[in-house]
């Protein structure tokens, strides 16, 4: 069965929203080479709308010498969206058929790589607490966003993690890998 991952860049104080605004003066070698990684076992991308439309709005067009765009702009790509139709402009890029719990959950069973959730806060938390995702890569950049929407919030359910893997870079990001316990 494939592995449903998801990656976030996240503030000591939880925020993962708009990371733009406070990763790149703490992103380094190592962590470039730990997505690199991460990128290189996956083939099947799920983003949620609002990340579709902003990826969609930058990715093509970016320099084919960036990694990252080597990566998204081939790779197969489902969008989790109630407004948009087909067909999408971005290639390889198609709408999610169905609930997408279902749509995930028979996709885990086909072959292939590692099924990565892109970008999509509210993709992961869905995937997350539906008992779905396999895997919680969170990369804490040493900072405080002070605002922005956080990946959890008030009210959530008990979810108990287990800290797969753990490392800190040179510029003090901390990458903390969690999969789901199941007990």
């Amino acid at each position: 069965m494939r592995k449903v991952t998801a990656g976030l860049f996240h503030s000591v104080d939880g925020v993962v929203q708009d990371p733009f605004k406070f990763q790149f003066d703490s992103f380094d070698e190592e962590l470039g080479a730990g997505l690199t990684k991460m990128i290189n076992t996956v083939d099947t991308v799920i983003l949620g709308r609002v990340s579709y439309q902003e990826w969609a709005g930058y990715w093509p067009n970016a320099s084919q010498d960036e990694d990252f765009a080597t990566f998204i702009n081939p790779v197969e790509k489902f969008v989790a969206s109630r407004t948009l139709t087909e067909p999408l402009e971005w290639q390889n890029s198609y709408l999610v058929e169905g609930p997408l719990e279902d749509f995930v959950t028979d996709l885990k069973k086909h072959d292939g790589g590692e099924i990565a959730v892109c970008g999509s806060i509210s993709v992961t938390r869905q995937l997350l607490f539906a008992g779905i995702l396999d895997e919680l890569t969170l990369m804490t950049h040493p900072v405080v966003a002070g605002s922005g929407r956080r990946l959890f919030e008030d009210g959530d359910p008990l979810t108990r993690l287990e800290l797969k893997d753990q490392y800190r870079t040179s510029k003090g990001n901390v990458v903390s890998t969690y999969s789901l316990r199941n007990d």
